[in-house]
Formats: C-alpha cells, sequence, structure tokens
C-alpha cells in the first residue's frame, strides 16, 4: 500500500467530501484507509483496466484531435450515480490482491502515445497520476467528475496533467438528489482549471427523467457560459439505460435543442453524442462555418486542421494542437 497525499490527521483532502476516516475505516469512496492513523491509498498500482484508444471517444475534440492515449482505470468511484455507464468497474471495490503496474510500466506502454486516466473517477488514482504524469513526455489527461480540491488539482497540474474532460451530471437539485454533492464544486474547478491552463471540455449526459428539462438544459448552458466563456466545447451526450437506470434513451430532439440552444447563446463549439453520423458531431469553424472535422462517432473521417486556425479564413482556433 501507498501513502495517501492531501490527507490532514484523519481528514482525506482529496475531494470535497472531505471524509473524516476513523481508524481501521475508509472514506466514501473505499479507496482510502486508516491503518494506525496513517492514510493509505487501495489503488496504486491497481488498475481495472489498460486500454490505448481515440481520444475523440473520452471525449476530447479540440485536443490532439485524432491522437491516441493510453487509457487507465482502477476501482470505485466518489459518486454513486445510479445511471453509470461503467458500473462494473465504479461500483467495484479495489481488489486485496492484484498485478502490480507501475508507473513507469505505463509510460513505457504508452510508447509515442499520451497517458489519459478515465473509465472510472480518475481522483482516485491520485497518488499513481502524480507519478505517472511526471514521468511521461507526452499528452496527460484526465475524465473526471471534478469533485476534487482545488488542492488536488493543483497537484495533477504540477505533475503535467495538460486536459480535463469535466461530467456535468446537472443541476444543483440533481446533484443534491442523486449524489449527495454540491454543484458548485464542479463548475468553480471546471473554471479553474483552465484559468491554471488545463484544456477543459465539458460532457453533459442527459438523462430521460432526470435533468433532460429544458429549464434544466437552459440553466446548464448558462453557467457554462459563466464559468467557462463561448470557446470552451461541451458535449451533450446521449443517455442509454444502464445499471439501475431503466429509463428510455434521450430523445435525439432533446439533444439537438441543447444543441442549437447552446448556439443561439453563443456557444461556439456544442456537439452532440452518442449518436454516430449526426451532423452536430462534426466541427465548423465558428468564423466562416466551414466544416474543420468529420467525425462518425470517435473516428474523424476527415480533418482540414494542421494548425490551431481555419484553413479556410485563418480564424484563430480554441484548439490543443
Amino acid at each position: 500500500m501507498q501513502k495517501a497525499l492531501l490527507c490532514h490527521g484523519n481528514q482525506c483532502n482529496l475531494c470535497y467530501r472531505k471524509c473524516k476516516i476513523k481508524e481501521g475505516s475508509s472514506g466514501y469512496c473505499k479507496t482510502r484507509i486508516n491503518i494506525d492513523g496513517t492514510i493509505y491509498t487501495l489503488t496504486y498500482g491497481n488498475l481495472s483496466a489498460i486500454e490505448l484508444r481515440p481520444i475523440e471517444i473520452k471525449p476530447f475534440f479540440h485536443f490532439y484531435p485524432g491522437s491516441k492515449a493510453l487509457t487507465f482505470s482502477t476501482y470505485s468511484c466518489n459518486f454513486p450515480c445510479p445511471w453509470c455507464q461503467n458500473w462494473h468497474l465504479s461500483k467495484t471495490i479495489p481488489p486485496e490482491k492484484f498485478e502490480f503496474v507501475s508507473p513507469q510500466k505505463l509510460v513505457e506502454m504508452a510508447g509515442e502515445h499520451g497517458l489519459c486516466a478515465s473509465f472510472n473517477e480518475p481522483t482516485l488514482l491520485f497518488e499513481y497520476c502524480i507519478d505517472a504524469f511526471n514521468l511521461s513526455n507526452k499528452p496527460n489527461s484526465i475524465v473526471s467528475n471534478g469533485y476534487m480540491t482545488k488542492e488536488a488539482l493543483n497537484m495533477l497540474k504540477e505533475a503535467g496533467l495538460d486536459a480535463m474532460n469535466i461530467d456535468i451530471k446537472g443541476d444543483e437539485e440533481v446533484y443534491e438528489k442523486y449524489l449527495n454533492a454540491e454543484e458548485k464544486y464542479v463548475w468553480e474547478n471546471a473554471s479553474y482549471a483552465k484559468k491554471i491552463g488545463i484544456h477543459v471540455e465539458m460532457v453533459f449526459l442527459i438523462i430521460s427523467g432526470v435533468n433532460d428539462r429544458e429549464e434544466q438544459i437552459d440553466g446548464i448552458i448558462e453557467k457554462h457560459l459563466k464559468f467557462l466563456g463561448a470557446d470552451t466545447p461541451i458535449h451533450f451526450t446521449r443517455y442509454f439505460p444502464a445499471y439501475k437506470f431503466k429509463e428510455p434513451p434521450t430523445p435525439i430532439a432533446k439533444l439537438e435543442y441543447a444543441y442549437e440552444k447552446a448556439k443561439k447563446e453563443g456557444i461556439l463549439y456544442p456537439y452532440i453524442g452518442n449518436i454516430p453520423g449526426h451532423e452536430y458531431e462534426n466541427t465548423y469553424c465558428h468564423n466562416c462555418k466551414k466544416l474543420l472535422i468529420k467525425r462518425y462517432g470517435s473516428t474523424i473521417i476527415k480533418n482540414y486542421l494542421e494548425e490551431a486556425k481555419c484553413p479556410f479564413c485563418r480564424e484563430e482556433l480554441p484548439f490543443v494542437m
């Protein structure tokens, strides 16, 4: 076991749950345990998956488009989402017996590709990510619920975190009802991450009967503009029944409403996700409206970009290339 970082006495300051962990017990996420007054992490090198995947599948559409990242994960989560798409990982506590994968080994496996902590909440791999990102000289990214403390976010940035995809679950009501969490921290973290130089893209999984009312969608768009501005991409993603949630998939018209509303309100790069072949998963220049990247799901069919400028009108584009 590895000694956990960001612990003050018996309090864990990794995420905003700030669990006080009694001796012999673990915190909310079940990945940190108090042994004789010291907090240890159970996830260091304890990986549930390692897979080379397109960066677009995260989704990152404005971060090294067409590249791949060695994607890795551990177990459990600090959110109890009943609709979780990766519940087989997020609802499983870290096993006591496992094949240890060192950060050095992970970076060697990545080779010429970047690293991405994903599948389950990467905050739970905090110490491991710090060491792996420090060793990596390629792009480092995470796909997160955005509930880590700013102290944790600063340490990730210092270790070499380049990009962050943040999953916004809905409005304040959704966070309170389903997650026993506070929405404000996620938006504050997204804004702060962008401020300190991390590339940010937001994902809003629109779930039937949970966060799909027009006033909820409008509220997310309003907060996105307030905290992140017009040039930060937002992905409106289609929900499918998973884990404990059996509501029908998001109607495509609802996703199209979100996209068109976002464009109307001034967001330059909204996208629709989980509808392969839809025109709204493509990238169009915000200035001249020309097609820049044509996609089919996570596959790039045609990419006209060679730099972060439109090849047609020469407008500067919010891309990391």
